[in-house]
């Protein structure tokens, strides 16, 4: 298979470690391997007497069973652990579909979402989200879009990028919509438990669904993307053995550090959360503040949860706006035509705890080129 470049990945290699300023990153704000072995008591002890030889190829049974207790209905045999989401995309794409499946994808998206496939030979339709609606779907344009060889449907929400997230109500009729069809959903989780009000969380779509599969990753919510531990969530066992079988050529296994520091992430998550929520809070305010002072400016639509938003440039090329500012300020927004999009907009990321930094070096700029 031949797959083009990575825009979005290709333009972090150039500038993610090159720049003083990271003003959109999709993760939260990370911690050292000290941080997460003192939230246990004989944790570094273990750590240091950790066994490096291979690991199980799921994923390790007490990885698993921390996993599975994020969702309602899954056992821990039903849990498939990889290296990151990246490789958990790559292996669903190739264990589900074949050359000439149709696949339905939210947009705009991640690249791989819809690459992989498309290098399989599957033909996809777009899935637009729109601007004027909150970054909303509409559920009567996917129905529109299912033929008799749609496979499966991709969604990501919390979005990537724009901070959307689908109401209960319109997640109930996704699942049952597919699931009447026989179709697929591959769920893109990865931002599940960043929702600024808990009452707005979704149940994830494996224990809503049968034909659902549910991504989630250490990255994001929990910010320890230096892991490198993502995961799948099913009640489809044909998908799942299938992406196990495939897992044989790529990774085999994972990281034995990577996963048991992952357990103890995830035994105490509730404390990285809680941490990545508040600075998510306290950037927010800044943030609103600032679209308001530059309004003539920026155009956004704020998010409900994560720690990334999709913002509309006023009266200039956003890639060229990017450009200057990264030269400028050394301070990094990331284009939206790296997804494909026309609209003018860029991603912008407030996880960390150094984006009220760049965003005065931001408004600095733009006072700079409007005087």
């Amino acid at each position: 298979m031949q797959l083009p470049p990575f825009k979005l990945e290709r333009y972090f290699a150039r500038y993610e470690f090159a720049v003083r300023h990271l003003l959109c990153s999709s993760d939260c704000e990370s911690v050292t391997v000290n941080d997460l072995l003192s939230f246990e008591a004989d944790a570094k002890k273990a750590l240091d007497h950790l066994w490096l030889g291979y690991t199980e190829p799921q994923g390790a049974p007490a990885l698993r069973q921390a996993i599975s207790r994020l969702y309602d209905t899954i056992g821990p045999d039903q849990v498939l652990v990889h290296s990151g989401a990246e490789e958990a995309i790559f292996l669903f794409m190739h264990a589900a579909l074949s050359p000439g499946d149709h696949l339905i994808v939210h947009w705009p998206c991640y690249q791989s979402l819809y690459e992989v496939a498309r290098a399989i030979g599957c033909e996809v339709t777009f899935w637009q989200a729109r601007v004027d609606h909150g970054w909303s779907l509409d559920l009567d344009e996917l129905v529109g879009h299912i033929r008799p060889s749609t496979r499966a449907v991709i969604i990501n929400t919390p979005h990537n990028p724009t901070g959307w997230l689908m109401s209960r109500d319109e997640f109930d009729r996704l699942n049952r919509i597919l699931e009447e069809r026989d179709i697929l959903l591959f769920s893109d989780e990865v931002y599940r438990e960043s929702e600024y009000l808990t009452d707005d969380r979704l149940p994830a779509a494996c224990d809503l669904n049968q034909q659902a599969v549910s991504l989630g990753v250490m990255s994001k919510t929990y910010g320890l993307p230096g892991l490198r531990i993502g995961w799948v969530a099913t009640r489809h066992a044909g998908i799942t053995d299938k992406m196990a079988a495939m897992k044989d050529y790529t990774t085999i296994c994972n990281s034995g550090p990577s996963e048991f520091l992952a357990e103890i992430a995830l035994r105490h998550r509730g404390r990285l959360i809680k941490r990545n929520l508040d600075i998510i809070a306290t950037n927010l305010k800044l943030l609103d503040e600032f679209f308001q002072r530059c309004s003539s400016t920026f155009a956004w639509v704020r998010p409900k949860a994560g720690p990334i938003a999709f913002v509309r440039l006023i009266g200039c090329e956003a890639d060229r706006f990017c450009h200057e500012l990264v030269q400028k300020k050394g301070v990094l927004l990331l284009p939206g035509n790296l997804y494909g999009d026309g609209g003018n907009h860029f991603r912008i990321g407030f996880g960390r705890k150094d984006m009220p930094t760049a965003l005065a070096s931001l408004e600095q700029f733009v006072g700079s080129r409007n005087p």
